[in-house]
């Protein structure tokens, strides 16, 4: 990745207009139609599509450096984008591995469809494993679902939802099924996204009566519970690497306004720049130790994917384990930042404000912090015994 050069799909003046339209968009929690646009104008949202099938050709490792500096600018954008580059990501590992079934994710992609997220659930720990949404067979190969959907990222403009339900009907459930719906009006998209960070997101709930997926878009049947198939690890490596670099990118926004901070601000006792002010100092040291150690970790596993590295059972808690020192990392690195920069940070208008605010819902995504140190404690230490 050495000749790869990140302006060449995210260019300085783009990422210098997406940043001015953050705060508006957070100060009036709407969704950053412009940015998403000026990004699929620029073929950012088929990074990840083969070239052959139209796209850039870029692999994980690279679309993990890109976030980053996306999340720089707007974190509620890169992380909207993100959902959608989860999608292809995924198609990607099935297109890289020889498993057929999402070329149309690809082929829409290129096209300008914006693919949406439909996984998270309301009380549902099993998140992968398990869905509260009813999936009905039609007969014919296709699936009609009914359920409720929570944090539907691009909830104002995605044009297809990749989701999944539960099929307790057909002679061999019950069956996890994985597919793809449109927007119709069997698809209801709540106004009900009134958060305290991430507002640009616009990630509403969705409530699904009867949404079909036909055959064509019914990617995968499989039985519930933990499992190998391509379709658990494409979502679950794809997402867990994705969300680590927004939330890196994050960071390293907040170490930069501190940085300049430091600079700017004098100090009346001693009539210098508080960059010379040694407890300033190990705060700036302890922030930069913190954050470089998640570029290199994200890269490594972005690169495995790609590579289709055999880690067996450690792919789960070395994917869970970036996520959760991202986030982790990410707050800690805000937090000090706030506290660099002063009072004045503490005012909504300030970016480190937002910054403040955003970081908070690194938490929230899974693997959550329970979740990520039960799969941890059973990697080092055996699953509970019985």
């Amino acid at each position: 990745m050495n000749d790869f050069d990140p302006s060449a799909y995210l260019p300085d003046d783009l990422l210098d207009r997406i940043r001015e339209r953050a705060p508006i968009h957070d100060r009036e929690n709407t969704f950053p139609q412009a940015d998403l646009d000026e990004l699929r104008a620029a073929g950012y949202l088929s990074i990840l599509v083969p070239r052959e099938r139209g796209g850039a050709g870029l692999g994980l490792e690279q679309a993990a450096v890109l976030q980053q500096r996306l999340a720089g600018a707007a974190p509620a954008t890169a992380l909207a984008i993100n959902m959608h580059l989860v999608w292809t990501g995924v198609a990607k590992v099935f297109s890289d591995r020889g498993v057929p079934g999402l070329e149309f994710v690809q082929d829409g992609a290129v096209a300008g469809e914006v693919f949406a997220f439909g996984i998270s659930e309301g009380g549902n720990d099993l998140v992968l494993f398990g869905s509260d949404t009813a999936a009905v067979p039609d007969g014919g190969g296709g699936y009609a679902f009914t359920g409720t959907k929570i944090f539907t990222s691009l909830a104002p403009v995605w044009t297809k939802l990749g989701l999944h339900g539960l099929d307790t009907t057909s002679p061999d459930a019950p069956k996890l099924v994985f597919a793809f719906v449109d927007r119709t009006s069997a698809v209801t998209t709540a106004d009900d996204w009134d958060t305290l960070g991430m507002r640009g997101t616009q990630s509403r709930t969705t409530r699904l009566d009867g949404a079909v997926a036909d055959a064509a878009h019914v990617v995968r049947r499989i039985d519930p519970g933990p499992s190998p198939d391509p379709i658990v690890f494409g979502i679950f490596s794809v997402f867990e690497i994705l969300l680590a670099s927004v939330y890196t990118g994050i960071a390293r926004r907040a170490l930069e306004l501190a940085v300049a901070a430091a600079h700017r601000r004098r100090s009346k006792k001693s009539g210098t720049a508080y960059s010379q002010d040694p407890d300033i100092r190990w705060r700036i040291a302890d922030m930069a130790l913190a954050y470089d150690a998640l570029p290199p970790q994200i890269a490594a596993l972005a690169r495995d994917v790609d590579e289709r590295a055999d880690r067996g059972a450690g792919w789960f808690p070395a994917l869970s384990g970036v996520k959760h020192r991202a986030v982790t990392m990410a707050k800690q690195v805000v937090d000090e930042a706030m506290l660099v920069a002063g009072g004045g940070s503490y005012f909504s208008g300030n970016e480190l404000s937002r910054l403040y605010r955003d970081v908070l819902a690194g938490a929230f995504h899974p693997s959550d912090p329970e979740s990520a140190h039960a799969t941890a404690a059973s990697a080092w230490l055996g699953p509970i015994e019985a």
